[in-house]
């Protein structure tokens, strides 16, 4: 009994050994636990400063593109009254082109006349200065009629 007693005290003895180191190592490992807790903690609050930074430029970049934005607007519909007010003076211009061709179509006879009996006129002059004041003119018939049109419809005096 003696002999079981001291195998007893002595598997004991190996136990509390074992135990001993066991727990030894696991202090080891929970104190370098300990350090990577510590060290993580504090890159976590480097990575917190830096993301609450971050966050506070991105919004004043948000504001700020949200003013440039609503500038830009500003200027796109000024850029379209400008468009608008330019179609409309094109429109006018339309207009008034189509009347003074009109006009020119109508009163063609009436131009082409002025232009001859001006040429009747220049001629005199010239012919006034050169001296030969006492010939008068010969008009040729052909000068006071109407204009040899170059297009297939005759075109008659609108008075």
């Amino acid at each position: 009994m003696y002999l079981s007693a001291a195998i007893a005290a002595i598997a004991f003895l190996i136990l509390v050994l074992n135990l001993s180191k066991t727990l030894k190592s696991v202090d080891k490992t929970l104190d370098s636990l300990s350090r990577t807790v510590d060290r993580l903690e504090g890159q976590m609050q480097g990575i917190t400063a830096e993301t609450t930074e971050l966050l506070h430029k991105t919004n004043a970049l948000a504001e700020d593109v949200q003013h440039k934005t609503e500038q830009l607007n500003t200027v796109v519909y000024a850029i379209k009254d400008v468009g608008s007010t330019v179609q409309n003076l094109n429109q006018s211009i339309n207009k008034v082109t189509t009347t003074v061709a009109s006009q020119m179509e109508k009163n063609q006879y009436k131009i082409s006349q002025a232009v001859q009996w001006g040429n009747i006129v220049k001629q005199l002059v010239e012919k006034f200065k050169d001296g030969k004041e006492e010939q008068p003119a010969k008009v040729n018939a052909r000068e006071l009629s109407a204009p040899e049109s170059t297009s297939p419809v005759t075109r008659q005096p609108n008075y």
